[in-house]
């Protein structure tokens, strides 16, 4: 379609300023000049209006972009800020998951305090905030001299919110760390666990980690019980919301103890040595030192090998003071009595070993000759009466093959044979080729000494109902009585003279083992225990000493046997303890002190009889 010629200007669509200008003001005052067309005119207002929005359309994407760029700046300044500035819940959990637990009192029998907790300030960082780690590092140390700067520097560098600085430090180290003004830098507060009485009974509290964990002893016990459960959940206790553990130690007996073991390990150059007193009518351990020990507030003292608690996890030949279990087992069994005869003429040969008497008195030996004279031929006689299968019933029922497990997590497994034969029973009878806890071998005579109940050993207080409702009776009281008339003659006239202490009618008996070195049995180095009864007729605490490679003396003439230092040893710790125990000293002994004795016919057992003996 053609062009229209014009457009009446009464309705124009879009009105167009003419291309040159107009000189006059009168519409024909000039001749008409021909105008473009329509579509050429269309196209340069569109090619303006497109030219005027993409200019616009710049500086709006600019001003877009800027305000962007602000957003980030605000968003990124803010996860700036927030990493810098502590979260308190966050700070807050990470500090209640480290901060040392809580941890009930452990208390002694009469409820002294044998380990607490104390409040100790300790030092921690938060790495995120500290710009400057070197710089932190540098003063730090310099405030806190043993903190290693290497491992300190590795914390800080580290993207953890909070790390530990140092745990428990004193006031003046808190003060010079404060005057530091380092941010990220802060104190908490926290629970040590404390040990008021240094190595005393250190063997049976154990000790604590850095966290107040348990990690040996009755420490570690408590936390076996539940409070370490409650702990790992998150659930912190207070001190003064936990019941205080009560032992079965007598803290002033465990002193004494302690005290007269280690004056007789340095007296006889013994390389170690331990002693415990054990309650024969309830198995509580009143006393327990193992030396060389340890003071728990320093247990880093406890990771050297020699310092073992040597009563609960070291096994030993326990030499002659076996024989107490061989002979029971014999007069148990109906073998013998007390008036058997033993025949100890020559020595026991058996293949192509020979057993000797220590004291040989070449002729027949009644039991309690057997028995004073600590004769090895009589008591392997005995044992080959009630045979192998017998023998290892009966020290199977007297808890000698077997782990013995108490309160204490740390214990040892008897060294059985793996091939037990006649040979076997000869040597175990009188106390070699059978390695047990000395602990065991105290339950075993205690229940000979206590009427025939034996009840396992405990660490925790209890009273004599208690123990006897898990007792199992062992041997008959007419054997138990038995045995402590032996005891008691050795103490006498015996080997066991030593702990003959005036007043207390002791009863006892002596083992000298020779320790094993390069396979073969090595005569100057030698294992001694002493066990003691007190009082024999009426038998309320046995008495247990060893010694391992005690050395002779001038006053015990070079000789280096168990009645010479464990013996004495005990001895002085009876004279000790006697009124700490409540166990007044008599005047006159007892008239009838083995009353079932006497009324199945032995009538001498209450009057002084002969015998002796040094091993």
């Amino acid at each position: 379609m053609d062009e229209p010629s014009h457009i009446p200007s009464a309705t124009p669509a879009v009105e167009l300023l003419p291309a040159t200008p107009v000189a006059g003001t009168a519409a024909d005052s000039a001749p008409a000049t021909p105008s473009p067309g329509l579509g050429a005119r269309l196209g340069s207002v569109i090619r303006n209006m497109m030219h005027t929005r993409m200019d616009k359309s710049g500086a709006r994407l600019r001003l877009i972009a800027l305000g962007f760029a602000a957003i980030f700046a605000l968003i990124g300044g803010k996860l700036v800020y927030l990493s810098f500035k502590p979260d308190p819940q966050s700070l807050r959990r990470a500090a209640s998951e480290a901060v040392s637990r809580s941890r009930p009192d452990i208390i002694d029998r009469n409820g002294e305090i044998l380990a607490t907790d104390i409040k100790v300030m300790s030092v921690f960082a938060e790495p995120r905030r500290i710009l400057d780690k070197d710089e932190a590092v540098e003063l730090l140390t310099a405030a806190l001299p043993d903190v290693n700067a290497r491992e300190l520097r590795e914390r800080l560098s580290s993207r953890k919110g909070f790390v530990w600085v140092k745990r428990g430090i004193t006031q003046k180290e808190k003060d010079e760390v404060f005057r530091l003004g380092l941010p990220g830098i802060s104190f908490l507060p926290e629970s040590k666990r404390v040990y008021p009485n240094g190595p005393d009974a250190a063997h049976v509290l154990g000790f604590t980690n850095v966290d107040n964990a348990g990690i040996a002893g009755i420490e570690k016990y408590i936390d076996s019980q539940g409070l370490g459960d409650l702990s790992d959940a998150g659930f912190r206790m207070d001190p003064v919301d936990l019941k205080p553990v009560q032992l079965s130690l007598d803290l002033r007996v465990t002193h004494a103890v302690r005290d007269e073991l280690v004056k007789g390990v340095q007296k006889f150059r013994a390389k170690a040595g331990a002693a415990a007193v054990m309650d024969v009518n309830t198995g509580e351990v009143i006393a327990l030192a193992s030396y060389p020990d340890y003071d728990p507030n320093t247990p880093t003292d406890a990771l050297e090998p020699d310092r073992i608690n040597r009563i609960n996890v070291g096994v030993y030949e326990m030499g002659s003071t076996f024989k107490s279990i061989s002979i029971a087992m014999a007069l148990e069994a109906g073998k013998v009595n007390l008036n058997s005869r033993l025949d100890a003429r020559v020595s026991l040969r058996y293949g192509k070993f020979t057993i000797h008497d220590f004291h040989a008195q070449s002729r027949m030996l009644t039991v309690p000759e057997v028995f004073t004279y600590s004769s090895n031929i009589g008591t392997a006689r005995m044992a080959l009466m009630v045979g192998v299968d017998g023998h290892k019933a009966f020290l199977r029922k007297m808890g000698q093959l077997d782990r013995l497990r108490t309160e204490l997590p740390e214990s040892a497994r008897p060294l059985v044979p793996e091939h037990w034969s006649e040979l076997n029973t000869i040597t175990i009878a009188f106390g070699q080729g059978l390695n047990v806890a000395p602990l065991q071998a105290m339950m075993a005579v205690s229940a000979l000494s206590n009427g025939g109940m034996m009840m396992k050993p405990t660490f925790l207080k209890r009273d004599e109902d208690a123990a006897m409702a898990g007792a199992t009776r062992v041997v008959r009281p007419e054997t138990s009585e038995t045995m402590r008339y032996l005891m008691r003659i050795n103490a006498e006239r015996g080997s066991a003279r030593a702990v003959d202490v005036r007043g207390y009618f002791v009863g006892g008996k002596s083992g000298t083992a020779d320790k094993i070195m390069h396979g073969h049995y090595d005569h100057e180095r030698v294992f001694t225990t002493f066990m003691a009864v007190a009082p024999a007729d009426k038998p309320r605490y046995l008495f247990l000493t060893l010694m391992d490679e005690p050395q002779g003396l001038p006053e015990t003439h070079m000789s280096h046997v168990a009645a010479y230092n464990s013996g004495a040893v005990t001895g002085r710790i009876i004279e000790r303890v006697a009124n700490i125990l409540n166990l007044p000293p008599r005047l006159d002994l007892p008239t009838l002190p083995f009353p079932l004795l006497a009324k199945a016919g032995y009538s001498f057992a209450n009057t002084p009889s002969k015998g002796g003996g040094e091993h």
